[in-house]
């Protein structure tokens, strides 16, 4: 056969084998670095490495979603889709990420306004101020979550959407907030960063409203390193999901074709989960409901036990069995008073906290939040607050005593932790200590009702 044929007219192929070759781009030592990043010891990442090294990792792991079969974020995604029987999950960089998501999927845009409650993480209000709307504060009432009467009162012609957060585990009262936002065709958008996988009578939170934000990181009870989750059913509002937080256009058939319909294409960020997130995330996510299976059982342990008194106001819990379960709450009369009754708890030896009369500085309190008080932007033109087009929703008021309902309520209320792996033993034992700090100073209720049948009439 003639060499000189080009191969495509049927000629000998010039190349057919390279010699060169190397290891793969991620292999080894990345493995071994991960080892040390999990804690292992020396001595054990030395018998890993001589266990790994023998066989061949051939072209090592790939790191990325789209694209890749064997896509941990992609295996996760229809896993949380499957467990809180959601049409669409999207895996992101964190909760903020999600948020910010699930805002620009809203269509909030410059000067509409955002119902947020006075207690939350400031990611939740942040986030709407990116996005160029303007947050609106919204107090909480005894369940320390959104006060769905305050919410109606808030409403103005520029309200868009309402954003309550399932904070601490605790579980709004999502009949109402969509009662609320269906009269006054509000978008409803649910930050569950501190409830993955709780539930509101049956249905998992981040599936009642129109979409579900979730934060999976080291700091919530499911998850690691940072990473974050937008759920929905609706469709529509996924494409839009998909379009901001992965601009790259890597969902489509074809990436870069021309909109197949008005409004598909627009300019959006990346905020895509990483495969090694994922792959954690997985794992956390099928670990999710028996965590919340234990701690709801001892709490209900304590709770069960455990005797009503005149100056103690049990915490409302809108959902008894799908809350988190993971804290006890109740309100002294004054945060002095809780002062006084943590300090007796402690000494007790049971795990508790309160605000107080002198609480520190936290952004997890509306009244702290200055970015959002002092209405301070990232950019020199002050948007929105400064923009034209959000003149009358920026002209809002803001002030650190703006709620003071949330404020009493945050500083009168006692936290008491319950742990998912007490066993029995461990659960009377709290119980107990409780009765008897609870007895030495209040006076009980003779109706000889116990904790949680209050709790529960008030479900």
């Amino acid at each position: 056969m003639d060499n000189d044929t080009l191969a495509i007219n049927g000629g000998s192929k010039t190349i057919t084998v390279f010699e060169g070759g190397g290891p793969p781009k991620i292999g080894h030592e990345e493995f071994l670095e991960m080892a040390d990043t999990w804690g292992y010891s020396a001595e054990t990442i030395a018998e890993i490495r001589r266990v790994i090294e023998k066989p061949n990792a051939g072209g090592g792991p790939s790191f990325i979603h789209y694209g890749n079969p064997r896509s941990k974020v992609t295996r996760m995604e229809r896993q949380v889709a499957e467990l809180f029987n959601v049409r669409h999950v999207m895996g992101v960089s964190s909760g903020t990420a999600a948020l910010h998501t699930a805002y620009v999927a809203a269509d909030i845009g410059c000067g509409d306004e955002v119902l947020v409650p006075g207690y939350t993480f400031m990611a939740t209000a942040m986030a709407v101020v990116v996005a160029r709307g303007v947050p609106v504060w919204c107090e909480i009432d005894e369940s320390m979550t959104l006060d769905p009467n305050d919410v109606e009162k808030k409403i103005t012609p520029r309200t868009k959407a309402i954003a309550p957060v399932h904070m601490n585990g605790y579980i709004c009262n999502m009949d109402a907030i969509m009662e609320v936002a269906q009269r006054h065709n509000l978008m409803v958008i649910e930050d569950c960063a501190q409830a993955c996988g709780a539930r509101f009578h049956g249905k998992r939170v981040g599936t009642i409203g129109h979409l579900g934000c979730f934060s999976i990181s080291s700091y919530k009870t499911t998850g690691g390193g940072e990473a974050g989750l937008v759920a929905t059913d609706d469709d529509a509002l996924f494409a839009r999901v998909q379009g901001w937080a992965e601009a790259g256009g890597l969902w489509r058939p074809d990436r870069y074709a021309k909109s197949r319909w008005p409004g598909e294409l627009f300019c959006g960020v990346n905020y895509r989960m990483s495969e090694l997130e994922g792959t954690i995330a997985l794992v956390q996510t099928q670990k999710m409901d028996a965590q919340l299976t234990r701690w709801r059982a001892n709490k209900r342990r304590i709770l069960e036990s455990l005797p009503v008194y005149h100056e103690l106001t049990p915490q409302a819990v809108h959902d008894i069995d799908g809350e988190m379960g993971h804290g006890i709450g109740f309100f002294p009369e004054t945060a002095k008073e809780a002062e006084r009754v943590v300090a007796a708890l402690q000494a007790e030896g049971v795990g508790c906290g309160t605000r107080g009369a002198n609480p520190g500085r936290d952004w997890h309190y509306y009244n702290y939040m200055e970015p959002i008080l002092d209405k301070l932007s990232a950019t020199s033109d002050g948007c929105p607050w400064s923009c034209p087009n959000a003149a009358e929703a920026a002209a809002i008021e803001y002030s650190p005593d703006m709620c003071p309902r949330t404020i009493d309520l945050s500083n009168r209320h006692v936290r008491v932790n319950v742990d998912q792996w007490w066993t029995e033993h461990d659960c009377k034992q709290v119980a107990a200590a409780l009765t008897k700090v609870f007895d030495a100073f209040y006076t009980r209720n003779p109706s000889g009702n116990r904790w949680l049948d209050v709790i529960a009439k008030k479900n």
